[in-house]
């Protein structure tokens, strides 16, 4: 079949579409036997048997042990083979980075953070990259050689027109127009870069609360205040990348902001940011508002309004949500999404009893009603989303039999 690898239809296309198939049941489902995989794929025995055979040779499956519990011997056992390939992420912030390793199952296998402290850098940008990565390698006990793809998710989003990154002032040393081709000459591995807030909402499409969901809005509050919008089950970024920087909203109850870019600011940000849930629980008799970072006195009060659920606490969580909802009345009212996903601790530890009250405010305040819902992703939600981003790409390529020499089975 020389010359006909791309042809739809032809054997080796075939074969390459049971294999994904099959693959692709291993990693949703665990190990399987023969029988299973045949049953699930439609395949017959002959032909799973070969399937599978030719997944081992190529370094893909693995016998993992033998099925047990059932009259007769016992069936052999295949998992995707965790050591095929391996993907890295990396979540860019203010102060630190944090960078995880991944095996081709999804696991993660070493994680490592650095913490970057200043408005000026002590390092270079590319040395700050290349030392998280390396970290996170290291702990993983792999060499950087090994890691087949990497993704970036940083505030803002890099302008595809000019390659500088826009909207994230507050992120030092990351606006240098040449820092891509950098990062390019200093990585061994293909690159990628993503909005951090978009990498959120691809963790809640791939394993959260938006599993199943082609059509939502994902409001992210936490460090800032931003939106990741997801249309046709596909990303919507806009023409720089500036879809859903909502920070930077107009919105009824604070100033216009001119020159937003330069003050890294705007209405909605001003109006609902974590940094204003402070100020509004002492305006409202709030008793022992915490100091400290407004991130965390944010999380500790909305924990403890819920908690209480009365008195100023409820004023607190009521006034909150109608804040919230004033900005998210503008995004659905454009969008009309099926779902929307509040993230970050800044909304998530207000739980049900916040959530409950922005749904309330919300159908009053648009014509439009999405069903709202927490996220699922708790744990680090931007480095996970940029580990299934990198994990996406890298299964596309590694699982793709195609492209590898066939011999006549």
């Amino acid at each position: 079949m020389a010359g006909t690898a791309g042809t739809p239809g032809t054997p080796r296309v075939l074969r390459a579409m049971n294999d994904r198939a099959a693959l692709d049941l291993l990693l949703e489902h665990g190990p399987l036997s023969r029988t299973r995989i045949g049953n699930l794929t439609g395949l017959s025995k002959p032909t799973a048997s070969q399937l599978l055979a030719r997944l081992e040779a190529a370094g893909l499956v693995r016998v993992t042990g033998t099925s047990e519990g059932r009259p007769g011997p016992s069936a052999q056992l295949y998992a995707v083979d965790p050591g095929a390939a391996y993907a890295a992420g990396l979540d860019v912030a203010p102060g630190r980075i944090r960078a995880a390793v991944a095996d081709i199952t999804g696991r993660t296998v070493g994680e490592y953070e650095l913490p970057t402290p200043g408005r000026r850098p002590a390092q270079p940008v590319v040395r700050q990259v290349t030392d998280a990565l390396d970290g996170a390698v290291e702990a993983a006990g792999l060499a950087r050689g090994e890691v087949h793809r990497l993704v970036i998710g940083t505030p803002g989003a890099f302008d595809p027109n000019t390659g500088r990154l826009r909207y994230a002032s507050h992120l030092p040393g990351w606006h240098s127009p040449a820092l891509l081709d950098e990062l390019a000459a200093a990585l061994p591995m293909p690159v990628e870069y993503e909005n951090d807030v978009n990498l959120v909402a691809l963790a809640e499409q791939r394993l959260g609360a938006a599993r199943g969901h082609g059509d939502f809005v994902l409001l992210w509050n936490e460090e800032g205040l931003g939106a990741a919008l997801v249309l046709g089950g596909r990303l919507h970024r806009g023409w720089t990348g500036g879809a859903g920087e909502v920070g930077f909203l107009p919105v009824p109850g604070t100033p216009l902001v001119r020159q937003v870019t330069k003050a890294n600011s705007g209405g909605y940000q001003e109006l609902a940011g974590a940094q204003e849930l402070p100020k509004l629980a002492r305006e409202l008799g709030v008793p022992d508002v915490p100091s400290g970072p407004y991130t965390e006195a944010a999380e500790e009060l909305l924990a403890r309004a819920a908690d209480h659920a009365a008195g100023p606490h409820r004023e607190l969580l009521r006034a909150y949500a109608t804040r919230l909802a004033t900005g998210l009345a503008a995004l659905v009212s454009v969008l009309d999404p099926e779902l929307v996903v509040l993230s970050g601790s800044a909304l998530t530890a207000g739980g049900e009893v916040l959530r409950a009250l922005i749904q309330a405010e919300l159908e009053e305040l648009a014509a439009a009603r999405p069903r709202l819902v927490l996220g699922d992703i708790r744990e680090h939600p931007v480095l996970r989303g940029a580990l299934e981003a990198a994990l996406a790409t890298t299964r596309d390529e590694v699982f793709d039999t195609s492209r590898r020499p066939h011999r006549p089975e």
